[in-house]
């Protein structure tokens, strides 16, 4: 008796562990809240409800990208473009209300030209069968350049009659939420159920995991590729709107090196760059952790310079604890 009482304890306790190691988003929240937890205590502004209004703000920015990006990662790919596709999208949307339209057709361009650009990246990685490396690295010059040439690299900070309009979509807040963040858990509603309960969703694991079996059980993988390279084009695209609404004016360097914030934290939240792995919360998560980071080397007085370094090594050890989690499974 005592010893079957020892199996099952044996066996329960393995089964958390293994629940446990098999989730990294649950370690990842958890730092996250310890840090949150151990930045009230060392600084008297962290747990300012200012404070906290300006962290989930700008972490929001990066989720909301990182949502398209966890999806692209599932499916096998990379989109190095999507800093580009931000500041083009913005671009889009500075001209068209600087012109004097409204914000409903300024928004509806500055998506169209986003999702223009994942159509192309999808469509050269999946019938030309450029690796998504190549396509999307040189995708994130092509992007920034239109956005040089159509704004004439100058900055536009005039938006027209809808001005206010804007300002208050990427700015404002809805009952003391930033509105960002309250797209972003929209965005990230939507993007968990259509992982989740669709079959575009279950085709997008499929081919993550195994492209060629996906093929050969009847999914149209060439369409399909397409489609997940404009949804990480249409979330950046949002984004860029949102943030030409925050800072009140757009330029061409806006969202300059932001693919490596939006993979980090896609990676950091569980995401496996080999594909076939990854979870909205992870990538929600993850873009917490990272700006939680940055906001506590400001208020601790650390040279913001050492972001790069955090950011970098986080990326780095995420990818080795997936390594290592991974062969110890095998080994089983």
């Amino acid at each position: 008796m005592t010893a079957t009482l020892d199996d099952a304890i044996k066996r329960e306790t393995h089964g958390l562990s293994s629940w446990i190691a098999s989730r990294p988003a649950f370690w990842v929240f958890l730092a996250a809240v310890l840090s949150c937890l151990v930045l009230s205590l060392l600084t008297d502004t962290f747990a300012t409800p200012q404070n906290l209004f300006n962290v989930t703000r700008n972490f929001a920015f990066v989720a909301i990208i990182a949502l398209g990006m966890t999806v692209v990662i599932i499916s096998g790919g990379i989109d190095l473009s999507v800093g580009s596709t931000l500041c083009i999208s913005a671009m889009v949307l500075a001209i068209i209300m600087n012109a004097g339209f409204g914000l409903a057709l300024g928004i509806t361009a500055a998506l169209a030209a986003a999702m223009l650009v994942g159509a192309i990246n999808g469509y050269l990685i999946a019938y030309i069968r450029i690796p998504p490396f190549v396509v999307t690295l040189g995708m994130l010059s092509v992007a920034r350049s239109a956005a040089m040439v159509l704004s004439n690299n100058r900055m536009i900070y005039q938006f027209g009659p809808d001005e206010k309009a804007l300002f208050w979509l990427g700015g404002g807040s809805t009952f003391g939420i930033a509105n960002p963040v309250i797209a972003l858990v929209l965005l990230a509603i939507i993007t968990g159920l259509m992982l989740k309960w669709t079959r575009w969703g279950t085709r997008v694991f499929a081919i993550g995991s195994n492209q060629h079996a996906a093929l050969l059980t009847g999914v149209p993988v060439r369409r399909l590729k397409v489609s997940v390279y404009m949804f990480s084009a249409l979330t950046a695209g949002i984004a860029g709107v949102l943030e030409a609404g925050w800072l009140g004016g757009v330029t061409t360097n806006l969202g300059q090196s932001m693919e490596l914030s939006v993979i980090a934290a896609t990676v950091i939240g569980g995401a496996n760059l080999m594909g076939g792995a990854g979870t909205v919360f992870g990538a929600v998560v993850g873009a917490a952790l990272i700006e939680v980071i940055r906001n506590s080397l400001t208020l601790l007085g650390i040279s913001s310079f050492w972001q790069g370094t955090f950011v970098g090594s986080f990326i780095v050890l995420a990818v080795a604890f997936d390594r290592l989690r991974t062969d110890r499974e095998l080994e089983e």
